[in-house]
């Protein structure tokens, strides 16, 4: 008897600490496997584990005498912001030999067939309100020109309703618009930022209760434009809109859930300048690199930590000593780094001075990729490696640099804004990127009315 109660001892004894040391066993394999993965994908993003000498430029060259115009070889076709343009393995060396993909757009010959047929058949529906509506002020267009750092929203809906793509019949409209101001919803002290997700709630109830449009395909073929951050999360209370509504929002990161970048779209942020853009023939470049704003993120953080005493890299942060625009000017290329969200104006503000931009924002969606090849006009650098960005920008050669900023002058026309619309500006560039977005199969409004019934 004792003799089996000593075995029986020994064997649960043993059989106790088999389970216990496997329930530690299981936990520290994940963990080892998870850092792991990390320290991959770190490997395989950054250049902060390469040697100097195998580092290569993603820089584009392009004939100088290429047209105007040259756009996507497919409609949404992505160009991932947080993929560095200089990673290893890439087409360039830092010597800047030349392979290919030359062209500001996708494809020139695919951009212009659609164009021409967004501009003869595209139309948009947009739900109708008085001038004595409550909210006419959120509602209806601003009777001014509009101005300031979110003033893309404005003038989309300004010069929406009163072009050539505006339908009153709602069985013509490919899609349609939901005119509500983000804008001016958070200044309005009956909503304000508070009150944006329940305002948006309620409107979208309203519509789909005094409307048939809506209920066909669950707001599937309608859209809302915001530039100030806010409007992202605007449809939170609204969750059947949150899922199918087609957002153009400035804020556009595919790392956050609530923009799908395929349904989606991203606006510019453009600041409002009057005039032509500067001859750049006559800007004397003496800087390396610019940059001017708040540090409100790590980003900035980053940056600042190590490029702020540097001699040919200058990061400013307060209030400039100098002209904005004398800085632009003066500087070969120009930083667009990620503060609160991905997006500011700075990238337009590059273009239309003739800097070269160079975006330090991680997952950012940026405009009119679905259009343009960002990586003939711009350089992309992933957050990780702000270390290397000197080394970076000094291997492009003077070829390469005049490549970028001749294609510079191609595309900064699609980044401005105009009471009266000009083809190929922001304005119809939007135009197309909603155009690209539409569907081809419509519910007839009778089937709709149907099924409502």
């Amino acid at each position: 008897m004792a003799r089996s109660s000593f075995l029986l001892y020994h064997f649960s004894r043993r059989r106790f600490s088999d389970s216990f040391r496997g329930f530690f066993f299981i936990p520290t394999s994940l963990a080892l496997i998870t850092c792991l993965s990390i320290l991959f994908y770190i490997y395989s993003t950054s250049n902060l584990f390469t040697h100097p000498h195998e580092t290569h430029l993603h820089v584009l060259k392009s004939a100088v005498g290429s047209s105007a115009f040259s756009p996507p070889s497919h409609q949404f076709i992505r160009v991932p912001a947080e993929t560095p343009y200089f990673s290893r393995g890439s087409e360039f060396s830092s010597k800047g030999n030349y392979v290919k993909n030359k062209e500001v757009f996708h494809d020139r010959n695919l951009f212009l067939e659609d164009y021409k047929e967004m501009n003869r058949s595209f139309k948009i529906y947009c739900y109708p309100h008085k001038r004595d509506d409550p909210f006419a002020n959120a509602l209806l267009p601003v009777d001014f020109e509009p101005g300031g750092n979110y003033a893309s929203e404005s003038y989309f809906k300004k010069v929406l309703m009163k072009s050539h793509f505006i339908t009153k019949d709602p069985s013509k409209a490919d899609l349609f618009f939901l005119p509500f101001s983000i804008a001016r919803l958070r200044h309005d002290p009956r909503v304000g930022v508070g009150g944006i997700q329940d305002f948006i709630r309620d409107y979208i109830f309203n519509i789909s209760q005094n409307y048939p449009y809506w209920n066909r395909t669950g707001g599937a073929d309608h859209f809302y434009v915001a530039c100030h951050s806010i409007g992202r999360s605007a449809m939170e209370k609204a969750e059947e809109a949150k899922l199918n509504v087609i957002q153009v929002v400035c804020s556009s990161s595919y790392f956050l859930s609530g923009y799908i970048a395929h349904k989606d779209a991203s606006l510019p942020q453009i600041w409002p300048r009057e005039g032509d853009p500067p001859d750049l023939a006559s800007s004397k470049r003496h800087k390396l690199a610019f940059f001017a704003g708040s540090i409100n993120s790590p980003v900035r953080e980053r940056l600042l930590e190590a490029w702020r005493n540097d001699s040919e890299i200058f990061v400013h942060y307060g209030r400039l000593t100098t002209p904005y625009a004398d800085e632009l000017l003066g500087s070969k290329f120009c930083l667009h780094v990620k503060g609160f969200e991905v997006n500011t104006a700075r990238i337009a503000d590059s273009l239309y001075y003739g800097c070269v931009p160079v975006i330090i924002a991680n997952h950012y969606d940026l405009p009119f990729a679905d259009i343009l090849n960002w990586k003939s006009f711009s350089i992309v650098i992933a957050t990780l490696d702000i270390p290397l960005l000197k080394q970076v920008l000094k291997g492009i050669s003077l070829d390469e640099y005049l490549m970028l900023q001749n294609n510079i002058l191609k595309v900064r026309t699609h980044f401005q804004w105009h009471v009266s619309p000009v083809d190929y500006d922001a304005f119809y560039m939007v135009m197309y990127e909603l155009w690209l977005r539409r569907t081809s199969v419509r519910v007839p409004l009778s089937t709709s009315m149907d099924l409502i019934h």
